[in-house]
């Protein structure tokens, strides 16, 4: 009797962990997996940097100096005390979901995520959101507002 109680309690073990490990290999039940977002594009590459005991430099052709409002809605990536260089990129094709944008609005120049890119009529569009933003932004974006894309963001 006693054996048939330890297997019992064995038998019972191993299937708790064998069905426990087969939840955690699925991805959308396992807490240990997190939600894959798309990242920014590698806008400045390895050879653009030269970092050295003193300085760093950045070989970033067609760059400005970007600061930001007190608006919550990017953050924590960056808030009113960040900086960032920015460049207009060349085509609009070049922008891709996961970009940050500035762009001109009817409420003055915004800076979101894109988080969508399209194609209409009226040719390429970006659907864009504040990381902080349970909403994405009311219009298309088109690539004649775009005033730069974030390449680099200094705390």
């Amino acid at each position: 009797m006693r054996i048939w109680k330890k297997t019992i309690i064995f038998m019972t073990i191993l299937i708790i962990l064998i069905f426990s490990v087969a939840a955690l290999s699925q991805d959308s039940i396992n807490p240990f997996v997190l939600e894959e977002h798309p990242s920014p594009s590698n806008w400045i590459h390895e050879n653009q940097i030269q970092v050295s005991k003193n300085k760093v430099t950045l070989n970033i052709k067609n760059s400005i100096w970007a600061k930001f409002t007190n608006t919550n809605s990017m953050d924590p990536f960056l808030d009113q005390d960040s900086n960032a260089i920015e460049i207009l990129p060349n085509k609009a094709d070049d922008i891709n979901v996961g970009d940050v944008i500035s762009y001109q609005s009817s409420y003055g120049v915004i800076i979101h995520r894109v988080i969508e890119k399209g194609e209409d009529n009226q040719g390429i569009y970006y659907i864009t959101k504040g990381d902080n933003s349970p909403f994405k932004d009311p219009s298309k974006i088109r690539f004649k507002d775009v005033k730069g894309v974030v390449v680099a963001i200094i705390y």
